[in-house]
């Protein structure tokens, strides 16, 4: 008895398969503009191209805003993100002097 309801349940149907997904509005989130928005966008240290986990706490992201010859903001700026491991070490000063010395915003002239 116990063979035989093993082997008619093996005969069984297989279900069908699901019917395709309805497409929500989380699959691809997009403005008025129709450009695709995420909801969250992962950000890379500057220094070292490394993906900043979002429960990092000790990153921080710098804005260096471009100035005109009189020293007015000009309405646009560099972004810099910075991750934990490169202040824990005490190494984000030296970095962020860097990477300003290569967009050109910092020289080491007298």
């Amino acid at each position: 008895l116990a063979q035989g309801s093993e082997r008619s349940r093996s005969l069984l149907p297989l279900r069908p398969p699901p019917a395709p997904r309805a497409r929500s509005h989380f699959d691809a989130m997009q403005n008025e503009e129709g450009r695709i928005v995420d909801l969250y966008l992962p950000r890379k240290c500057s220094a070292t191209n490394r993906l900043i986990p979002a429960k990092e706490h000790g990153a921080v992201q710098l804005n260096v805003g471009q100035v005109d010859e009189n020293g007015r903001y000009t309405g646009e700026f560099y972004t810099f993100a910075l991750a934990g491991f490169i202040r824990s070490r005490g190494e984000s000063d030296a970095c962020l002097n860097r990477l300003l010395h290569e967009k050109g915003l910092l020289t080491f002239s007298k």
